[in-house]
């Protein structure tokens, strides 16, 4: 895939060196080259369509795999809608009515705009929506009265959806999940006669930026293979342990699941008990380790630690029976085992991040009836151990989808990475999906380089077994809270047998892991007693993923893990900054002024496998898909 995408950049550099020959210094377009370059996107189109429909057509009218269907469920969904609607006339007439009134006030707002009398606006983007930031949005008669009329239209079709009555809880969500993606994708800002910016770019280029985001959108199909894989930054501008994942350190210990890796510690004595990090095995480890001045392992390691994190392997077909079980015996428990090889020490202090999180608990779990007390504590970076309530990823959980999807990984051996990604990136259509088609197609620039999109980009697959008994156990029957919900390696898991020191980190914006939902995993695990509860501002990432130079977001605390996440909320303090320095002298105080000489990889019983970042995190999906 690696060599298919350099194939493919190297024709868009070819269309491009084309395109930037299209128009004159006063804008005048070059027929002759403008024909060239329609005849080269003419046959890249033709070439896709022709993979395209090799893909999507296979067995229609057979009874093969290949006949339309509704396997996300959202027809069914819409159709139950307009089937509930009547029941309610006169919500969907006071709706009408609402609609009405609205639309009268702007047009009357627009013609005292148009007399140049200062209006206030019948509707108003909310805070946080950066669509309508340009200046002719607020400025100019015609934008603005675009923008208002689509805010309008855009919340009485959301009231009239989210009001009908009789249909089910799962239905509802369903239908207010895609109700907001069709909005959101008939923005005006998502058109060229409609976005003021796109118009001032086409009038300045003759027409340039439309092309160059023509070949943009067909590269991004050619990469990926005939669907379409938006770039969200420039790919080439990073490279693992060079700009990114800088922190020094080597690869200690590897199985077939992950590779271990310790770091060289920063200073000159350490802390008695080593800390192992476990990220989740979608996307990379390295989100902790993006640059220097926001890596929280960096920044571990400054604190004292002997800092050990866990790299897993991108998994391919072969890895397709790989389970939950063994994630828990490759990883966690293979890792402690490796970490005292490598310092002596049994005692050991774990961070869970979001999936690693949930691992980490049902490894708590299985040790405690194991009568194992290697883990010291545990930290969870925005986990959720209570999956009653999952937020917007709960629509695509259910019966039907899980069944479709089980079947496309059975084929394969493992859910492909770029369909989580896809998953994920509709949580946050319009910074996700909708900013970069803008920014690509429409005003034909390059993505800008940003180390954090290139690791969002830079997912991985999960396996076929172990993904399926995930959803099924942890989403659709929220199993691991209760006493003996799941079994691994023959082991009943009860998490509150596991009663140790634990601190939890959530977020008040995270739309993977909501703070709630995270808040009820805390009462669940151990007694509660040896539990602090954090909640940090921002969201999944960047509220995890902020140093304390920052200054930024803050956190609220209450030591009391109340009934209720809203009454621990009422009773929480305020702290400016980062929640960083809180978790270290949390974790401090448990370790002790007891201090022992640096450890350096390689100095115990574990040998130097080769550098961090390691093999394991190096294997992007393209490279491994050609393999």
């Amino acid at each position: 895939m690696r060599e298919k995408a350099g194939a493919s950049d190297k024709t868009v550099s070819g269309t491009g060196t084309k395109a930037a020959g299209l128009a004159s210094a006063t804008g005048a377009a070059d027929p002759a080259e403008m024909a060239k370059v329609f005849s080269e996107v003419a046959r890249r189109s033709g070439a896709l369509l022709e993979e395209y429909m090799k893909k999507h057509t296979a067995g229609v009218g057979t009874g093969g795999s290949g006949a339309p269907g509704d396997e996300l469920g959202v027809a069914k969904a819409f159709m139950d809608l307009w089937a509930n609607l009547p029941a309610n006339p006169w919500s969907v007439a006071e709706t009408q009515a609402k609609m009405f009134w609205d639309y009268t006030a702007l047009w009357g707002n627009t013609w005292m705009r148009m007399l140049g009398q200062p209006v206030e606006p019948v509707a108003a983007p909310r805070k946080g929506d950066n669509r309508f930031r340009d200046d002719d949005r607020q400025n100019h008669f015609l934008f603005d009265y675009l923008k208002q009329s689509y805010l309008i239209a855009g919340r009485h079709i959301h009231a009239a959806v989210s009001n009908a009555e009789g249909l089910p809880e799962d239905t509802r969500r369903k239908v207010d999940f895609y109700t907001r993606q069709y909005i959101d994708a008939l923005s005006p800002s998502n058109f060229a006669l409609t976005n003021p910016n796109v118009l001032r770019e086409t009038a300045q280029s003759g027409g340039q930026n439309l092309v160059k985001g023509l070949n943009n959108l067909l590269a991004d199909m050619e990469r990926g293979e005939g669907e379409l894989r938006i770039s969200m930054t420039d790919e080439n501008a990073f490279k693992l342990g060079v700009n990114v994942a800088t922190t020094p350190g080597k690869v200690v210990f590897q199985d077939d699941l992950a590779q271990l890796i310790q770091y060289e510690p920063m200073t000159k004595d350490v802390f008695r008990r080593p800390l192992l990090i476990m990220p989740p095995w979608i996307n990379k480890y390295y989100i902790l380790d993006l640059r220097e001045k926001n890596s929280f392992i960096r920044w571990a390691v400054e604190q004292g630690h002997t800092v050990f994190v866990v790299s897993w392997v991108n998994p391919d077909k072969k890895h397709a029976q790989k389970s939950f079980e063994d994630y828990m015996l490759e990883g966690p428990l293979a890792m402690l085992d490796a970490i005292e090889r490598a310092t002596g020490e049994k005692e050991v202090n774990v961070i869970g991040y979001c999936l690693g999180g949930t691992l980490l608990a049902s490894t708590l779990a299985y040790m405690a009836a194991k009568g194992d007390k290697r883990i010291a504590s545990a930290t969870f970076f925005v986990s959720l151990l209570d999956f009653s309530s999952p937020g917007e990823l709960g629509v695509f959980i259910d019966e039907q989808q899980i069944a479709g999807l089980e079947k496309r990984m059975n084929e394969r051996g493992f859910l492909e990475g770029s369909e989580m990604a896809t998953t994920f990136n509709m949580l946050r259509a319009n910074d996700l999906i909708w900013s970069f088609v803008i920014n690509n197609y429409l005003l034909g620039k390059e993505p800008f380089p940003f180390d954090l999109l290139y690791w969002n980009s830079d997912s991985t697959r999960m396996p076929a077994r172990m993904h399926s008994f995930y959803l099924r156990n942890m989403y659709m029957k929220n199993a691991l809270k209760d006493p003996g919900g799941i079994t691994l390696a023959g082991v009943p898991i009860d998490l509150a047998r596991a009663d140790v020191p634990a601190y939890f980190i959530s977020t008040v914006e995270d739309h993977i892991a909501p703070w709630k939902s995270s808040y009820k995993g805390a009462k669940v695990l151990g007694k509660g007693d040896k539990t602090r509860f954090v909640l940090g501002g921002s969201g999944h990432i960047a509220g995890v993923v902020n140093p304390p130079v920052a200054e930024k977001y803050g956190y609220w605390t209450n030591p009391e893990l109340a009934p209720t996440p809203e009454e621990w909320q009422e009773k929480a303090e305020w702290h400016k900054g980062s929640w960083w320095p809180d978790w270290q002298a949390w974790i401090g105080a448990l370790n002790g002024e007891e201090r022992v000489p640096a450890r350096k990889p390689g100095d115990g019983k574990l040998k130097i496998i080769e550098d961090a970042p390691g093999s394991y995190a190096t294997v992007r999906l393209g490279a491994a898909r050609k393999k």
